[in-house]
């Protein structure tokens, strides 16, 4: 093993003290925020500790953040939208992932230059045409709505990242449960999508956070206050806070950390599953 020169090893370590800072201070800002029983307003000065604890601003979090709307109804609607888009990403993305990686069709190319201009177009490109197709199919102030809406613009990414998944598995291995007999669903169920998982996962994760941050788009199919997500609800709060609303700092900085338990949650099972995925699936 090459030795690290001590130099370089101060450097390393200085640049990713920075990097930590950069990440963590964010996050402590939150808390501070959150657990700060004496701010009234906008905070006006710089302190790492509250100045004095409490736990007020999350229970009245958890009563009813956004006017009327209780937090349950709102952490219901932003995991259905959530988990909607991110199954739905998953089942178009499988199959046109797969089409692409292993059959040979005409403008197979072209389609793939398509898909992937989408994903570097601004999601608001799509709001008009989403918005007349959806008021179409009369759907457009639901949930089955943002459903739709957040999938498409996850499509993209989940079709390049699983394809080249499906192209980096071996033909000579489906080649073989051919000749065993398996036809072409078998062989795709038991043999290419489990070796395939990790890469499915992590599309699934990113349609899922994808999902459940979206908040500017969102308002254009929202057209009541039942179908708001929590994402949505941070958002109202902030701009009622910048044109002199009553409620505290504290009360956004508590919504934002319950909201990212969910998130938590979700990357920590993903986690776990992916990596022992990664290290056994192919012994499987």
């Amino acid at each position: 093993m090459r030795k690290i020169s001590t130099l370089r090893q101060i450097v390393t370590q200085c640049l990713l003290t920075l990097l930590g800072f950069f990440v963590i201070l964010p996050i402590w800002g939150m808390l501070r925020l959150a657990f700060d029983g004496t701010l009234r307003g906008r905070p006006t000065e710089f302190r790492l500790f509250p100045k004095e604890w409490s736990m007020t601003a999350f229970l009245q979090v958890l009563d009813r953040p956004y006017q009327s709307v209780e937090f349950s109804v709102l952490l219901k609607n932003s995991l259905i939208v959530s988990f909607g888009a991110a199954l739905l990403a998953i089942i178009l993305g499988i199959s046109l992932a797969y089409a692409f990686a292993r059959f040979r069709f005409p403008a197979r190319k072209q389609g793939l230059f398509a898909i992937l201009l989408t994903a570097f177009l601004p999601p608001v490109a799509f709001m008009t045409p989403l918005y007349i197709l959806l008021s179409i199919l009369q759907i457009r102030t639901t949930l089955l709505a943002l459903v739709l809406v957040y999938a498409s613009f996850a499509l993209p990414f989940c079709i390049w990242n699983m394809r080249a998944a499906f192209q980096a598995i071996p033909k000579e291995i489906e080649e073989a449960a051919f000749l065993d007999g398996a036809g072409d669903f078998q062989t795709f169920q038991k043999i290419t999508l489990p070796l395939a998982l990790p890469s499915i996962g992590i599309s699934g994760l990113i349609a899922f956070l994808m999902a459940y941050s979206e908040f500017a788009i969102g308002w254009l199919f929202v057209d009541k206050a039942d179908n708001v997500t929590l994402a949505m609800s941070i958002y109202a709060i902030v701009q009622s806070q910048y044109s002199g609303g009553a409620q505290p700092w504290s009360y956004l900085g508590s919504l934002t950390i319950i909201m990212s338990i969910p998130v938590i949650i979700v990357f920590l099972i993903f986690q776990y599953t992916l990596l022992e995925r990664m290290l056994f699936g192919s012994a499987e």
